[in-house]
């Protein structure tokens, strides 16, 4: 598990480095095979949650990733209590397709109000099962 807290749009990309380095650290010192699909949708993933973070909540947020039950968990937590709305898919919308896009790509995707803010995660599948019907969960 690797976790750090970010502050500036700059974070944004080294949430991504981090991203990186966790599944480099997962391949060369646990021997848990990552493709290259799972390395771009884990990183696509931090990147949309750290992008509505960084735009939707004042403050800081933290991203944690950790390996689990065949999966890569992303979790980001923000200090803005309002909970997205994950819009109907729609071609002709220009924009705000990030939770749709996460949605599709991860095997589970959680919503929850905390005493401060909120925490979203999603699980990445290791394996081929992946991005069929996500169960979610909002509280």
């Amino acid at each position: 598990m690797v976790s750090a807290a970010f502050e500036d749009d700059q974070a944004i990309s080294d949430a991504r480095r981090l991203a990186s380095s966790f599944l480099t650290d997962l391949q060369v010192e646990h021997g848990l095979a990552v493709s290259e699909r799972v390395t771009g949708q884990v990183e696509l993933v931090v990147s949309e949650l750290a992008t509505n973070a960084r735009k939707y909540a004042p403050g800081p947020y933290l991203l944690v990733l950790e390996a689990r039950d065949g999966a890569v968990e992303v979790t980001v937590w923000d200090s803005e209590p309002t909970l997205p709305v994950v819009a109907a898919a729609d071609p002709h919308r220009v924009g705000q397709h990030g939770l749709e896009i996460v949605m599709a790509v991860c095997r589970s995707f959680e919503m929850h109000r905390e005493p401060v803010g909120k925490r979203i995660k999603v699980a990445v599948a290791l394996g081929v099962d992946w991005g069929t019907g996500v169960g979610r969960h909002i509280g």
